[in-house]
């Protein structure tokens, strides 16, 4: 027992340890050392890498809304290849497709507009790229292809938009009485005043239908009676 060890008798034990475990000791340390550091490489890569692709991002969405296409494209493109991972490079097809859409280039539109929907990592994004690829198809004279891009449940967030979405696509296809129900499901999904609301009550009325007045419409007293009750 080292407690009865002279202190000589201990120092000679010490150091017979260190010379039979120090190696492995050592060692041990020196690749702890290099996993932090490797670690600490990694994470301050990754950041730099989510700083650039944010500026550059930045950038796009910038020569976007000055109508500089050219450059948005060529930002586009370069997030895409240089950010793969990133949720900007889901982002960037969206403008891609976007600026197709824009130039009358349906079937270009389609390509990203399908990368995102199956492969993005943001269910939002994939909703939304659904959508659009719908919007498209249905722009093109594909609406039975529209209706299948649209059979997926889109949540509480996005009912209105596919319901409307279908009711168009039901449309395109002379189907009026498949339209009309889901032109009202879209306003029964809580797409009540505001711009859109007023789009759908007009589609219903193109249909020959007089939409249903809004709850609070209907709830609310006539002018007579409401004026009643006054002296």
């Amino acid at each position: 027992m080292s407690e009865y060890l002279t202190d000589d008798e201990q120092l000679e034990h010490v150091k017979g340890l260190a010379k039979e475990y120090g190696p492995s000791i050592i060692g041990a340390v020196a690749v702890g050392l290099l996993c932090m550091s490797g670690y600490r490489y990694y994470e301050n890569h990754r950041t730099q890498k989510s700083i650039a692709a944010s500026a550059e991002f930045t950038q796009m969405t910038s020569a976007l809304s000055m109508e500089d296409r050219s450059n948005a494209r060529r930002l586009a493109d370069s997030l895409i290849k240089q950010y793969p991972d990133s949720p900007y490079a889901d982002q960037a097809k969206l403008v891609l497709a976007r600026l197709a859409v824009d130039e009358g280039k349906d079937d270009e539109a389609s390509v990203p507009l399908t990368d995102v929907m199956e492969h993005s990592k943001d269910s939002e994004l994939r909703r939304i790229a659904r959508l659009r690829l719908a919007r498209v198809e249905i722009d093109a004279g594909k609406a039975d292809e529209a209706l299948k891009t649209l059979a997926e449940d889109p949540g509480p967030a996005f009912a209105v938009d596919y319901h409307e979405a279908r009711g168009d696509a039901y449309l395109a296809k002379k189907d009026r009485a498949h339209a009309l129900s889901e032109y009202k499901a879209a306003l029964g999904a809580g797409a009540d005043g505001g711009p859109q609301s007023s789009i759908l009550t007009l589609k219903i009325a193109d249909l020959g239908v007089s939409p249903i007045a809004p709850p609070s419409a209907a709830l609310a007293p006539p002018p007579a009676a409401a004026n009643k009750d006054k002296p």
